[in-house]
């Protein structure tokens, strides 16, 4: 796709995630983070990475005397971030502009107050002395040899206030050499008809290159970095996943896929828009945070389909419902089955798990669907119930608990036995005892669980301790049937989450457990619900082992037809 008329050819993609994004309440990354987040913004091609403030902490001062050493980029840069001279200071003694130069770095990015309000409230200064300070500090830096990328920081809201100030501190910062002026939308309130009108103003007055970066507390980061990019601004900052403080930074994810898909402008090399995706969710996973299901493009449910009319018109055309072809940035369609599929949903998903229902079994499994959501089930969050309900449909391997064992009972007893404040408890003091719970004494607290389960023609009896019902229900059935399926080794509990969905009902009210587990190759999640929280734990453990089992069956599978070259199906 070529670029529309004015637009240009490409814009350098300029990731600030390592430092304006671990800003982000919630995030607190290691050196070792940093390095490996660099490298997944290096393999999917964006041209600067903005590593941090050194000299502002021991951690960036770390990251980039190892990222020297360790970090291998091939197509990224790496940038220094800081700021420019203090006022009233000589750019020469400068610690921030020292610490800049000894980083190591190619290129460097100084940040610089483009607010009349800011310099004369924040930095008590006059405005002349504002200018001077980004002058001096961008002729230091390229004296040093260094690239020099100028933010001017809350430029939109200063320019709105003052602009003849605004623009005489990008005036005088490329005087001085700097090679890209950076634009700020630092408080995020400003919207794209106004950046369009701002960043032409300045593109006409100035010959370097122009870049934005905007924050999302308007809604409206991405469409400002995309206005910017029509005016000719060609160097956009922002973060993967839009992660920054507040409500964060312009989501690169959505800014290069709009660009690259929509507009026709190069921001990554074209092959390596198709891992976009994938690199999302990986740093997703090293900031520890649950990527947005609902993020553009690169979440889960980006290109997840509910309801029967959309799926029905997916069958007959892929462009139906989807606005781009998902497989483009490393994602996929997927369908989402609840109370509100029709048949042709259960269809897409049975193919989807490569599973054939014929017309009575799509009839059963949507009466079912109906019938347990009504009663408080959510398979569109338990993947792993959901497959199994289908597999029974299909009269596919695994799908009745029965193939692969049967429960003949289970047993929980939990005992509390209270017993006096020991020292140990820190309870005591030599004052007496301290009241910390005073409805409540000490106690001991012992759950043991048993399970009878039929494994072929073998009764099995198992009984084992856990530090509460659901622990010491998982010890106990795995004790029964791991010596005949030993693949439940590799299967693990990762998370257990319920919800009460009656409240009016206090503590009578029906339960949902939802159990997420995973493997090796990946995780799923099951669900139970009944009244009884026990009894719902229970469901769902049980299909959460039922479906690992057969996960680890198919690809048991999949290896051997590898090793002989045969086809599995």
């Amino acid at each position: 796709m070529s670029p529309e008329r004015g637009l240009p050819v490409a814009v350098d993609m300029y990731d600030t995630t390592l430092r304006d994004g671990s800003q982000q309440e919630g995030i607190s990354l290691t050196v070792d983070d940093k390095l490996r987040v660099a490298e997944q913004l290096d393999h999917l091609g964006v041209s600067y990475i903005e590593g941090g403030w050194p000299g502002a902490n021991p951690k960036d001062e770390e990251f980039f005397a190892r990222a020297a050493k360790e970090l291998r980029l091939h197509d990224a840069m790496l940038v220094a971030f800081g700021s420019t001279r203090r006022a009233g200071a000589q750019a020469s003694s400068d610690e921030t502009l020292r610490h800049l130069v000894e980083a190591g770095t190619e290129a460097v990015c100084i940040v610089a107050k483009a607010s009349d309000l800011h310099v004369t409230e924040a930095l008590r200064t006059t405005l002349d002395e504002a200018v001077a300070m980004a002058a001096d500090s961008v002729a230091y830096l390229r004296q040093a040899g260094l690239r020099v990328f100028f933010d001017a920081e809350h430029f939109f809201d200063g320019y709105r206030r003052d602009a003849r100030f605004a623009l005489s501190v990008l005036a005088a910062a490329e005087e001085a050499g700097a090679e890209v002026l950076v634009l700020c939308d630092t408080n995020g309130g400003t919207l794209p008809d106004e950046v369009e009108r701002v960043v032409a103003d300045v593109r006409a007055r100035s010959s370097a290159t122009i870049g934005g970066h905007f924050h999302n507390d308007g809604g409206c980061s991405v469409a400002n970095s995309i206005a910017a990019v029509r005016q000719g601004a060609t160097h956009v900052q922002g973060c993967i996943n839009g992660y920054g403080e507040r409500t964060g930074n312009a989501d690169l994810s959505a800014v290069i896929a709009n660009l690259s898909l929509k507009m026709g402008v190069r921001t990554i090399p074209a092959d390596r828009l198709e891992r976009l995706t994938s690199v999302a969710h990986h740093i997703a996973e090293l900031v520890n945070l649950t990527l947005d299901p609902q993020r553009p493009y690169v979440g889960s449910a980006a290109f997840a389909h509910k309801a029967g009319l959309h799926t029905s018109a997916l069958i007959r055309r892929s462009d139906a419902y989807e606005h781009v072809t998902p497989d483009v940035v490393g994602n996929g369609t997927r369908v989402v089955v609840s109370e509100l599929a029709g048949r042709s949903t259960l269809q897409m998903k049975a193919a989807e798990l490569g599973l054939e229902l014929d017309s009575p079994a799509l009839g059963r499994v949507l009466n079912a669907l109906k019938h347990l959501e009504h009663n408080g089930y959510h398979f569109e969050a338990a993947d792993g119930s959901l497959e199994l309900l289908m597999r029974a449909a299909a009269g596919a391997p695994g799908g009745r608990l029965g193939d692969l064992f049967r429960i003949e009972s289970f047993r929980v007893i939990t005992d509390w036995r209270s017993r006096e404040p020991a020292a140990a408890d820190g309870l005591v003091s030599d004052d007496g005892p301290v009241l910390v719970h005073p409805w409540s004494s000490p106690g001991e607290l012992t759950t043991e669980a048993t399970v009878k389960a039929h494994i072929g023609d073998e009764r099995v009896v198992a009984t084992a301790e856990g530090n509460g019902p659901v622990n010491a229900l998982d010890a106990a059935l795995r004790l029964a049937i791991e010596p005949h399926f030993r693949q439940l080794h590799n299967v693990h509990l990762t998370d257990y989450r319920v919800r009460v969905l009656d409240t009016a009902k206090g503590t009578g009210a029906v339960t949902r457990v939802l159990l997420d587990t995973a493997d090796a190759e990946g995780s799923w999640s099951t669900i139970g619900v009944s009244e009884n929280i026990i009894e719902a734990s229970w469901e769902a453990l049980v299909d959460a082992v039922v479906f690992g089992l057969i996960r680890a069956a198919a690809g048991e599978a999949v290896e051997a037809g590898a090793a002989t070259g045969e086809a599995v199906q």
